[in-house]
This record gives C-alpha cells, sequence and structure tokens, in this order.
C-alpha cells in the first residue's frame, strides 16, 4: 500500500506523504515510492507545478522512521540509507518545474531536509522546524548541513544541529526560509501553483535553472543544461545533425 500519494490534475502534481501514524515519517518503502513518483513527473511534459504536503496537522513530516534505519550495519547506513535519501531529494530539488512545500505541522530531520529541497515553503502559525538527529546519535544526512547552509543563516542552523532547538514558523519566516506563514498552507500553495498556470512554462523552467547555477544548486549541469538548450534552437545544429544522417560534410552558419 502507498504511503507517498501521486495525484495529477490540470498541470499541477500533488505528492502527499501519508503516515501519520509515524507523523509522516520515512520508511524504506516512502523513499522508493518518492524517487518513483519524481522520474515520472519529470519526463511530463505538461507539468507546470509540483505541491509537496502530508496527511494530518501534527508534522508534515519528523523525518526518517528509526525503524528503518536502526538496525542497518555503518556501511548499510552510509551506503544505502543516507546516500539514497540524498539522491532522492536531490532530483527533487533538481526539478525543471517549480515545487511548493505545504508544511501544516512540524518539519523534523529529514522531513525539514525534505522542505529545503522545495522552491518555496508555506507553513502553519504552530508548525516548527528542527535538526533533532544528535537527540539519537547521528547527524543530518540529506542535505540537512549542506541544502540547508545555503538558504539558513549559519547561526541558526547551527542553533538546530549543535544545540536541537527547534525555530518557529515566525522566525522562519524572517530568516526567509519560508514564503509565507499561513493558517491554511494547503489552500495559499494551490493558490501560488495556479498563478504558475499563467505563466510562460519555459521562462519558468529557465529561470529555475538559473537561479539554482546561481546559488550552486547541481551548478554544472544547471550551465550544460541552458547551453545545450540554447544550441538545440540554433540552425546549426540542425545542419550538424542533417549532414550526419546524410554522410556529408557539415556547412555551419553559425545561425
Amino acid at each position: 500500500m502507498s504511503a507517498v500519494h501521486l495525484e495529477i490534475a490540470k498541470g499541477i502534481a500533488e505528492i502527499r506523504l501519508d503516515n501519520p501514524a509515524k507523523l509522516n515519517a520515512f520508511t524504506v518503502e516512502m523513499l522508493e515510492q518518492l524517487s518513483s513518483h519524481l522520474e515520472h513527473l519529470e519526463r511530463m511534459a505538461d507539468l507546470r507545478c509540483v505541491i509537496v504536503t502530508a496527511e494530518g496537522e501534527r508534522a508534515f513530516c519528523a523525518g526518517a522512521d528509526i525503524n528503518a534505519w536502526g538496525d542497518l550495519t555503518p556501511a548499510e547506513f552510509a551506503r544505502h540509507w543516507v546516500r539514497d535519501g540524498h539522491r532522492i531529494f536531490d532530483r527533487l530539488a533538481r526539478l525543471s518545474k517549480p515545487v511548493i512545500a505545504a508544511m501544516a505541522g512540524h518539519a523534523f530531520g529529514g522531513g525539514l531536509e525534505l522542505a529545503a529541497a522545495c522552491d518555496i515553503r508555506v507553513m502553519a502559525p504552530s508548525a516548527t522546524i528542527a535538526l533533532p538527529e544528535a537527540h539519537v546519535g547521528i547527524v543530518p544526512g540529506w542535505s540537512g548541513t549542506q541544502r540547508l547552509a545555503r538558504l539558513l543563516p549559519e547561526p541558526i542552523l547551527k542553533e538546530m544541529a549543535l544545540f536541537g532547538r527547534r525555530i518557529s514558523a515566525e522566525r522562519a519566516q524572517a530568516f526567509g526560509f519560508v514564503a509565507e506563514v499561513s493558517a491554511s498552507p494547503a489552500e495559499t500553495v494551490r493558490s501560488m501553483a495556479q498563478s504558475v498556470l499563467g505563466l510562460s512554462p519555459r521562462a519558468v523552467e529557465v529561470s529555475k535553472f538559473m537561479i539554482h547555477a546561481g546559488r550552486g544548486e547541481d551548478r554544472d549541469a544547471m550551465i550544460e543544461a541552458l547551453g545545450s538548450a540554447a544550441i538545440a534552437a540554433s540552425a546549426d545544429r540542425d545542419e550538424g545533425v542533417a549532414a550526419f544522417r546524410a554522410k556529408r560534410k557539415p556547412a555551419f552558419s553559425g545561425e
């Protein structure tokens, strides 16, 4: 039974975590389901925006289910659990379409890292964010010390990771991590997603690539994607392909 649902309607996709009994904490199966959904979404030509949300109001996501990794050997923990989660969250961050997180409840550990992989975050007033890994003897493993370091001031990140303190929605907004504090995050993000439908799809996609390249999010791939898109629209590219197929020397025009 799926614990990560995917619904798509009129160009807007909604990924919904559904493990409220465990505060939507990630299991191995949930990571695999999320990975599969992201692979599908990246190949959708008519996709315009993605919403990430969760069942219940207690927690957006409490991180990783300890039962999923508590008995792993050190090698298994590092090689599979950490690296697989990192890879999947990177894939979410690098979707070509805008991704918005609706955080009706708390986001701890992996849940905060999930939110950080989204482009925009909207939190409920009572929700908090935290990196509580040190309480159970581990460290953030799904970009909590890397991507979050680009999104939060260093003292705030250290306040969570080194001292185990929670940060309120109000403070998170003041630091620029949260775009809006809303009594109804789901309604707010759906309204934001609808606004994307009136914009140029290519302009939005390229803008996201440019911003990511500027801040170092997968910079090498972003720069090459932008360059490749520009060259793919050139007459030289068409001539090069045609010449290859005709087994003749190309006559490039530089246009």
